[in-house]
């Protein structure tokens, strides 16, 4: 009976701890676009990644390749490289798609020239809002190779890691932004370059 009640506890304490937080699931099928949504133009898959952007042409706009679900509090992770002579890109996050336009507004995990690692306010504030020394940073990138990037959002709190260091610990204080949106994946507008994501998982909090 005594064995009998420990395992009853146990189980008990399993579920309870598999019951805080959601399972990670993958965003990106390596296949298709499904559930996402963007100028189709200019991103393609390739290798099983999103590959936005090319090497023929100058990239004349911002272009962004979004979900189209929204999401709150989570932990997302993905891999991604850069490809150019002078490459940036980002990932979005609680942000909003702008109407009849290819901008959108939110956050963004950047990436590329002094902004490894930074925190940006895309059309918004239009300002990096936190960031790492871009030199202690630099010894983590792998140019023209993969990468790793974790974005955790939770309440006004977001947190950035690049290559297991971390890079941002942000508070939000402005109570009046949204504190849920789509994830969207970027290619700056500049030289030619190619912006690759893949192993795109998230986990709701």
């Amino acid at each position: 009976m005594k064995n009998l009640k420990s395992y009853s506890c146990l189980l008990a304490l399993a579920v309870l701890v598999a019951g805080c937080g959601k399972r990670s699931v993958s965003l990106f099928d390596g296949e298709s676009f499904a559930g996402w949504e963007g100028p189709l133009d200019s991103f393609r898959i390739e290798g099983g990644a999103i590959v936005g952007g090319t090497l023929d042409d100058r990239i004349e706009k911002n272009q962004f390749l979004s979900t189209k679900a929204t999401y709150g509090d989570f932990e997302l992770r993905l891999t991604f490289k850069m490809i150019g002579e002078s490459p940036n890109a980002g990932v979005q996050f609680r942000t909003k798609r702008i109407p009849d336009h290819h901008e959108v507004i939110g956050y963004q995990a950047d990436m590329g020239g002094k902004y490894w690692g930074a925190l940006y306010d895309e059309a918004r504030r239009r300002k990096v809002l936190e960031g790492p020394d871009l030199e202690t940073v630099m010894a983590k990138v792998n140019l023209n190779d993969w990468n790793e990037y974790v974005i955790r959002a939770e309440g006004p709190h977001i947190q950035l890691w690049l290559n297991g260091m971390k890079t941002v610990d942000y508070l939000e204080e402005d109570d009046s932004i949204d504190r849920s949106g789509v994830i969207a994946v970027q290619v700056h507008s500049g030289a030619p370059m190619e912006a690759w994501y893949k192993d795109i998982r998230i986990s709701e909090l």
